[in-house]
């Protein structure tokens, strides 16, 4: 990593947690972007030195944008974007539309996330393949980690505000949601 670095950020996805760097060389012109150490974009040479590069993040390939403006003379500001959303709004945005646990299983951390419209289980970047039954108080979605049957159950909360809860089974323990 260059002295260049202008900014980093970290991207919750349904996939797992990516790290966007984006290095910003403003005597050369270097722009170049790394998701996950992994470089994605180089461009060397620009004499434009404002303007937006555009790139894809985690397995999915969700749309991201690092803008680059001018505040004052040689002074820059770096925003990203996500879905054409500013950073913080999208985690916002994602907070309502998944749920993620982060729980110890046999000595390994792993990270779940519900994806709620889809019902989709995520765990550690890979898909994990569910069954889905109605019961007589809402639905439970069952599915395995290693050794271990978990269930997240959706019920509704009684209340139009809060709409459906959803809570994570392993083994039968409860699991704490996290925030991201």
């Amino acid at each position: 990593m260059s002295n260049d670095l202008a900014g980093v950020w970290e991207v919750a996805l349904s996939d797992g947690v990516h790290r966007v760097e984006f290095e910003h060389g403003t005597t050369t012109g270097k722009r170049v972007i790394l998701v996950d150490g992994k470089e994605l974009l180089r461009r060397d040479w620009m004499f434009k030195l404002v303007g937006k590069e555009t790139f894809n993040v985690g397995k999915s390939d969700t749309k991201a944008t690092i803008n680059i403006d001018a505040v004052s003379g040689f002074a820059y500001e770096y925003t990203l974007e996500i879905n054409g959303k500013s950073l913080k709004k999208y985690m916002e945005n994602r907070s309502k539309v998944t749920s993620t646990w982060v729980l110890n299983l046999d000595g390994t951390d792993s990270r779940v996330v519900l994806e709620k419209d889809t019902m989709d289980v995520w765990c550690n970047g890979q898909n994990i393949e569910t069954a889905g039954e109605f019961v007589e108080d809402g639905t439970e979605t069952h599915f395995t980690l290693g050794d271990h049957n978990c269930c997240v159950k959706a019920v509704s909360s009684g209340k139009r505000r809060d709409g459906i809860i959803h809570t994570l089974l392993v083994d039968g323990t409860e699991i704490a949601e996290c925030t991201e």
